[in-house]
């Protein structure tokens, strides 16, 4: 390969169709379409042209970077969101190019620490899948350590009747109400998300945005207590969450019959299977949806050095 002929340009994709193509040409285990590519782009929260790069040999890419920040809690983040290099091409400091200019306009831009993916708020993968061997090695290289992992399960939603009509009648024997949210519930959904789960409010507002709206809510005695959405990132591609439930309600069985309503939905869109991201509770949703684990993601940070 003859690196002189490399160029990196600055800004957003001349063609999302092109990059979509790239992309799905040199990942191993993810795909990606124009639509579901827009919206990691310039669909996010905090985007910004100036951190997406794409390497070119002469007109043909070899390379892409898209990086991001957020403050988390008082923390100057910068993530590596999307990251790709032509299999020809690697070993060639392709990504090395890529990665220096993105991380110098980081630090300048004042992050303090950089992550690898699990970019809250709206994000591809919830971490690197350390099959992506080569990616790992290269983060590695570039500083990153592994500081956790996280997980993602698979719901076949053939396999059991998701109805909840049942359940919800006993419920409301207790006061408990539960149906899907509409704009008139945007207000209560801020008020419960800024008690413990304000880092989710991109994701509920996407979905709260779809006709007919993928939240369920629950009420208890007329306040709302708990909330499951679906279809909140990585839209048409059949994922779930987030959920929550208050504290003071947990036990009841809410989150169960919101997963499932939430579950029903993706079956009658036409899913034959959910994917629930960057799981915590795994025993929850074995238990209610049968869920079987089946990713694994390194999640990997590096610390930058004050200038």
């Amino acid at each position: 390969m003859e690196k002189q002929n490399l160029t990196i340009r600055q800004g957003w994709p001349a063609s999302l169709t092109q990059m979509s193509d790239f992309l799905n040409r040199n990942w191993e285990y993810d795909t990606i379409n124009p639509t579901l590519l827009e919206e990691k782009l310039s669909g996010d929260p905090t985007a910004d042209p100036s951190l997406c790069f794409t390497a070119y040999n002469k007109e043909e890419i070899v390379g892409f970077l898209f990086c991001v920040q957020r403050n988390i809690r008082g923390v100057h983040y910068g993530y590596v969101k999307l990251f790709a290099v032509d299999k020809a091409w690697r070993r060639q400091k392709v990504g090395t190019s890529l990665y220096e200019q993105a991380e110098a306009i980081l630090q300048k831009k004042g992050s303090t620490h950089l992550r690898w993916y699990d970019v809250p708020l709206n994000y591809f993968m919830p971490g690197l899948d350390p099959r992506y061997t080569e990616a790992f090695c290269f983060a590695q290289k570039h500083g990153f350590q592994q500081f956790g992992e996280s997980v993602n399960m698979l719901v076949d939603l053939r396999s059991r009747n998701w109805n909840t009509l049942l359940e919800e009648e006993a419920l409301l024997e207790k006061g408990v109400e539960i149906r899907r949210a509409g704009p008139k519930d945007k207000a209560d959904l801020i008020e419960l998300l800024s008690k413990e789960w304000i880092l989710w409010n991109n994701e509920v507002n996407m979905a709260l945005r779809d006709d007919p709206s993928s939240v369920h809510v629950a009420f208890l005695h007329k306040k709302m207590v708990a909330f499951s959405v679906h279809n909140g990132n990585n839209k048409g591609t059949g994922w779930f969450g987030p959920m929550g439930t208050a504290p003071e309600t947990r036990g009841l069985g809410l989150g169960g019959v919101l997963l499932k309503r939430c579950l029903e939905d993706m079956r009658l869109q036409g899913h034959t299977h959910a994917i629930i991201p960057w799981v915590a509770p795994i025993a929850f949703y074995a238990h209610y949806a049968g869920a079987k684990i089946n990713r694994v993601f390194w999640r990997m940070e590096k610390q930058l050095k004050s200038k």
